[in-house]
């Protein structure tokens, strides 16, 4: 059974995506705040249960878009009030899968679950043993080391940076990701990597990548940031 955490501090709007959820089988957690959806992220043992976030922004305490930023590895869909082309820009590049408006149809809500929920599977899928498989591309979670289908006498070694990026890259692949995201999301394992480094790490990854299969698997998008094909 899937099990969705929905952060809302309208509680009448919350307990109707609830009750929705529950007829269609999910489990559920509640936050009626930034500051208490952070305490619930923090419990590691509910954290693994969770397969989706549903994140308003207008929160009391911390904002949705600062406890965006601090989510990984959960797909989250915003829902908001917020109706501007910039806040849906700045949600989907500080990692939101998918950003609904109120009012919204409950209908629309659950197909867009149900969606995300059915990539992450496929997401799943390509995890084969102690790799990470996207197109060609098998990254061994455990060496650090990439190589392609059917060349695997042709490996490179990744450094701790270009392994983080990497990973990342292939868990969201075909997604754009900004330079702040990413350095949001890898800096647990990455500390050293900074905002003016990470153009130079981007840089060395592709390098690497093109001794093993003459491809430009990463793609620069002109003023957002980097995706891979």
């Amino acid at each position: 059974m899937k099990t969705i955490a929905i952060i809302e501090d309208d509680v009448h709007i919350g307990n109707i995506i609830e009750e929705c959820l529950h007829k269609e089988g999910y489990q559920t957690c509640r936050a009626y705040s930034g500051t208490e959806a952070q305490y619930l992220l923090a419990d590691n043992s509910l954290r693994k249960r969770l397969d989706l976030i549903l994140l308003d922004l207008m929160l009391p305490g911390i904002t949705g878009e600062e406890l965006l930023l601090q989510i990984q590895g959960i797909p989250v869909i915003v829902i908001s009030a917020k109706v501007g082309v910039d806040d849906k820009v700045e949600a989907l590049l500080g990692g939101a899968v998918d950003y609904i408006t109120k009012p919204f149809a409950i209908k629309e809500l659950l197909a867009r679950i149900t969606v995300q929920l059915r990539r992450t599977e496929i997401n799943l899928e390509n995890i084969v043993g102690q790799n990470l498989i996207v197109g060609d591309l098998v990254l061994d979670i455990m060496t650090h080391e990439v190589s392609t289908k059917g060349c695997h006498n042709t490996t490179v070694h990744l450094t701790r940076t270009e392994f983080a990026i990497l990973r990342l890259l292939m868990q969201n692949k075909q997604q754009i990701l900004s330079k702040a995201a990413i350095l949001d999301r890898i800096c647990e394992d990455t500390p050293d990597c900074t905002d003016s480094s990470l153009k130079q790490h981007i840089s060395n990854l592709r390098k690497k990548l093109l001794e093993i299969n003459s491809k430009e698997n990463i793609e620069s998008v002109w003023g957002i940031g980097f995706r891979l094909n």
